[in-house]
């Protein structure tokens, strides 16, 4: 059974572009546009496996990446997360959240080897990536 992941980010074409490249890797991708509504989701237990990994957008309308994730610590203090943003000033509202932080544009390639290696083992592919 593939690993499940959550996505969230208000841009519906960002977040579908994403979907369709990690569905064809092979994993089941549920994306969620909401990062409020996904926190009930993931709280209330919702979802129909595991969430492996949780990816999200930071800047987002309500409830931003770092609230997000905050929340999200509260009750899932372990589940994998990784942050992507434009913005490189975010990185600093992650600190002390176990997260992995990439900045867009984040190309198919990376995305998928810091996908791959955050699955198998809650770490990102350092090697993999170019800093």
């Amino acid at each position: 059974m593939p690993a499940t992941l959550l996505l969230i980010d208000d841009n519906a074409v960002q977040a579908a572009t994403r979907q369709t490249i990690l569905k064809r890797a092979g994993y089941f991708v549920i994306a969620a546009l909401s990062p409020s509504r996904a926190l009930e989701q993931i709280q209330g237990g919702e979802f129909p496996a595991e969430i492996r990994l949780v990816i999200t957008d930071h800047v987002m309308p309500g409830m931003n990446g770092a609230d997000f994730v905050r929340a999200l610590r509260q009750t899932n203090p372990s589940v994998p997360v990784l942050v992507i943003s434009g913005l490189e000033e975010a990185e600093e509202q992650y600190e002390g959240l176990n997260v992995t932080f990439r900045m867009k544009p984040l190309l198919p390639d990376h995305l998928l080897a810091t996908v791959h290696g955050l699955v198998r083992d809650g770490k990102r592919d350092s090697d993999l990536l170019p800093q």
